[in-house]
């Protein structure tokens, strides 16, 4: 396989550096505990370890990407995991932050492969001839919106997906609708038990939520307009991905959306041997970090070298230069 064969050649490149490199000994803050960013922070901690066993990557639980700009913002933690819409956020200064965040550097790109998914009740969609996200706010539907709770990067996108086609909270409430704030798992729940018509979430394709949905309740997943991607990618440096079709049961075209993104992250103060050593590690010893969970089998040398809404550290940057991954 191309990814196998590239972490070789990586490798050979890498072996006599990282013979000579310093343990590293790091705290990585995260999300909640047994989520997948937790079981990432055990793949980093591995890779790490592979080429020194007295490297460490200790993880942390903490409330999720917003919490982790904060405490690098503070230089309270060495390493943070953090979406890419979170960190376009904290760049601009916007909510929550009470100004611009500038001293984040990535280490690497985790995944990109994270779709919003609208999904709506079968029953309603064909009553009111909705088929898209742009048909809502002229159909007229009582419809009740589970958004992601606040603070959950998903319900930012989600809003301004739906504001940009004219749906909004005052709209909502005009035809009969609401918005609910409510998590992934519950959202499930609640549709499953008719209390809500729509979910919405960015998480990866048949996530086990979305699969008790697709199991449980008659849904489709609408479409959205190429034209809210793309300003929906400019507002929050996320990128697009296509859910193919067949992935759920009334699905039977692609479906072109939003990709939320994941990146590690340090500050512009961390040692630049520490940062080179740290991402010279994730690249020879990937395998590390994709054995964690199914969903991250994607994860490939030349994804962690992507460039995103952060510049390289120093140190990271140069270990993928001398990967042959930058120029």
């Amino acid at each position: 396989m191309k990814m196998s064969a590239m972490a070789a050649v990586v490798g050979l490149a890498f072996t006599s550096s990282a013979a000579f490199a310093d343990p590293v000994n790091l705290t990585l803050s995260g999300g909640n505990p047994g989520g997948l960013w937790s079981l990432l922070g055990a793949g980093i901690d591995r890779a790490v370890k592979a080429d020194d066993g007295d490297s460490v990557v200790t993880y942390q639980a903490t409330g999720g990407g917003f919490a982790n700009i904060g405490l690098l913002g503070g230089n309270r933690t060495d390493l943070g995991l953090l979406h890419d819409a979170e960190a376009q956020i904290a760049l601009e200064g916007g909510e929550p932050f009470q100004g611009p965040i500038e001293n984040m550097r990535a280490i690497g790109y985790m995944y990109n492969w994270a779709p919003m998914h609208f999904f709506l009740d079968r029953g309603m969609a064909e009553e009111y001839g909705i088929e898209s996200l742009a048909d809502i706010a002229d159909s007229g539907a009582p419809i009740r919106v589970g958004i992601n709770r606040s603070g959950n990067i998903t319900s930012n996108v989600a809003l301004a997906m739906l504001e940009q086609v004219g749906v909004t909270e005052e709209s909502l409430q005009e035809m009969g609708g609401q918005f609910v704030r409510a998590g992934a798992n519950e959202q499930a729940d609640l549709i499953q038990d008719g209390r809500l018509d729509m979910i919405t979430n960015g998480i990866f394709i048949n996530h086990s939520s979305f699969r008790s949905v697709d199991e449980n309740s008659d849904v489709v997943l609408l479409s959205v307009p190429e034209e809210v991607v793309t300003a929906t990618n400019e507002q929050f440096g996320t990128g697009t991905m296509t859910i193919p079709a067949d992935s759920y049961s009334n699905q039977s075209e692609d479906i072109s959306t939003v990709a939320l993104g994941a990146l590690l992250v340090a500050t512009e103060g961390m040692d630049e041997e520490t940062a080179h050593s740290l991402a010279q590690s994730l690249v020879t010893n990937i395998d590390e970090v994709r054995a964690v969970h199914s969903s991250m089998k994607q994860l490939d040398p030349e994804l962690l070298a992507t460039p995103s809404v952060l510049e390289f550290h120093p140190g990271a940057a140069r270990a993928y230069e001398e990967a042959g991954l930058i120029n």
